[in-house]
């Protein structure tokens, strides 16, 4: 008798029927996504019969995890868009030209009055002295503001650069400043991006960085590519600056430093604003849907602890004067400071909507972007697509199964049909293993199914060829296949690893389909270390247990 540990046994036994019952869900995919999002909207407070008994279609105590479909399966959007770095340059000169203010003005005797130039290259800050012959201490204390910047070579850089012509002063960005501004603009649109789409529930998005300022998006399941471009490109940049004046004279000027910007709910009234922002959405850490004292839809916001000390600090220095809200560059509220607000918590009222209240909560919560983005590809994915490439990589696996059965049937006979048992339990847990981690499935990943079914019986190959190695030399049918599984392991083993190797390598490295092909791949290599080896030798243990054969053939 083969003697197999019981430890094996009920491990086989065990992994088997746990990759039976996670990959179930996927033969009723529509049935168990409707349940889960039905169950997914009751816990967040939703409750009707209609989402009770879309619940109750697929039993609660059963496993719902499904594999998420790619782009290329479920349909969806592709965009691509293209961050406009050169917004922030811009918005750098405006957050310094305060500072660079009150320096100078710290030295009216020697540099005279200073002024602001407006128009030009905006990535630039142009500044009239009314003391030319002081432009040199001008200079100097300009330049005496910069601060290191490291750069890749080693080293560090000023973050500005100044330079002086008669009574006007140059401040710009310098180049290690502006390279290290695009990085990290572009990485911070691309993770506002990111949290912008997964605040609403999609699933398995794909979001990479491509080339220096561009950003791929791709999300599965949505209509067409403008339900996305709704959800990013929505600025939601959020200011709180202080009032200078009301008119209602589109065409005055608000002065140096100053904006006018108009009203939301007061057509007609603008607002001429201090350019420079007490505090923006940078500084909030929550952002919640509710309901103001009169029950009308409302927003609540906390800052973090810098901006609720900024926060504080200008409520306290300026009770009686109006504070203005400024979304995406729109006063939406100006209140008049009637105390310190030293807890950094606030509403935002307005004319809102319940459903634009809970937008604009999930926009302030994923935080502003920090540039434009501009739009240079945008395809949408219709779900008969998808279902072609589902029916044309059923077929496929299909095909392969059938010639990989035809072939180990007739090289191995009843052995063969044993290791075609063990293969279908290995695509089972493939399939389990894809549903319990959430991964997403592609064509590619369906291509890395179809190979595993090729590579998986290699291991039973070699087993075999060894069985008939020590059939002939007159071995006893128990000592054969002892031989087999015990001699071809460590070939198995070694040929599985540098396979699993090469899965990481493609993960790790690739993107996109190439990583959604690794994951399969890489997955099919565990799963067949443990069918080719384990599952097999428990099954033919099991034969042996029963049938106890005298002579076997291989």
């Amino acid at each position: 008798m083969i003697l197999v540990p019981l430890w094996q046994r009920l491990f086989v036994a065990a992994a088997t029927v746990a990759a039976i019952l996670l990959a179930l869900p996927n033969l009723f995919y529509s049935q168990v996504e409707q349940a889960n999002d039905a169950r997914a909207s009751i816990e967040a407070g939703l409750a009707s019969d209609e989402l009770e008994a879309q619940a109750a279609q697929w039993p609660a105590w059963l496993p719902s995890g499904l594999i998420n479909l790619g782009l290329d399966l479920r349909g969806g959007a592709h965009l691509l868009a293209e961050v406009q770095v050169a917004d922030v340059y811009a918005s750098r000169m405006d957050s310094l030209w305060p500072t660079i203010r009150d320096v100078l003005a710290a030295e009216r005797d020697t540099v005279g009055f200073v002024t602001r130039e407006e128009g030009g290259d905006p990535s630039e800050l142009r500044i009239r002295i009314s003391e030319p012959s002081g432009a040199a201490r001008a200079l100097e204390i300009v330049r005496g503001l910069a601060q290191p910047v490291a750069t890749l070579a080693g080293g560090a850089a000023s973050d500005i650069e100044a330079s002086a012509q008669n009574d006007i002063l140059t401040v710009r960005l310098s180049e290690a400043e502006r390279a290290a501004t695009d990085d990290r603009t572009v990485q911070q649109a691309l993770e506002i991006v990111r949290r912008r789409i997964d605040e609403v529930g999609t699933r398995e998005p794909t979001i990479l960085r491509q080339g220096a300022d561009r950003i791929l998006v791709q999300v599965p399941g949505v209509g067409s590519a403008q339900e996305v471009k709704d959800i990013i490109g929505t600025t939601a940049q959020l200011t709180f600056q202080p009032v200078v004046q009301v008119t209602s004279d589109a065409e005055a000027n608000p002065g140096a430093g100053n904006v006018l910007v108009p009203s939301v709910d007061e057509p007609g009234v603008l607002y001429v604003l201090d350019r420079a922002a007490v505090v923006t959405g940078e500084d909030l850490t929550d952002a919640q849907p509710t309901f103001d004292q009169n029950g009308r839809p409302a927003v609540s916001f906390r800052f973090d602890a810098q901006g609720a000390r900024a926060f504080g600090e200008y409520t306290a220095a300026h009770i009686g004067e109006p504070f203005a809200i400024v979304l995406d560059d729109q006063v939406i509220s100006a209140p008049v400071i009637q105390s310190a607000i030293p807890g950094g918590q606030g509403i935002i009222t307005g004319q809102f909507t319940p459903e634009e209240s809970t937008e604009l909560a999930v926009l302030l919560r994923a935080g502003a972007l920090p540039a434009e983005l501009t739009f240079l590809e945008e395809r949408t994915i219709g779900p008969e697509l998808g279902a072609d490439s589902i029916r044309a990589g059923q077929t496929a696996a299909y095909a392969a199964a059938v010639l990989v059965v035809l072939f180990m049937v007739a090289s191995y006979g009843f052995f063969g049909a044993i290791a075609c048992v063990a293969l279908a339990i290995n695509i089972v847990m493939i399939l389990a293993a894809l549903s319990l981690l959430g991964a997403t499935l592609t064509l590619p990943g369906i291509a890395g199914i179809v190979l595993t079914m090729g590579q998986a019986v290699d291991a039973n190959v070699l087993i075999y060829e060894r069985m008939r190695e020590e059939i002939r030399r007159g071995a006893s049918p128990i000592r054969a296949v002892e031989e087999g599984f015990g001699k071809a392991f460590s070939a198995i083993l070694d040929a599985n690893v540098t396979t699993f190797i090469i899965a990481a390598i493609m993960f790790f490295v690739g993107t996109g389909t190439v990583r959604g092909f690794a994951v399969t791949l890489a997955l099919g290599v565990l799963t067949t270390l443990v069918t080719g080896v384990y599952v097999s030798r428990v099954l033919i243990a099991l034969w042996f247990a029963r049938t106890r054969p005298k002579t076997i053939v291989v």
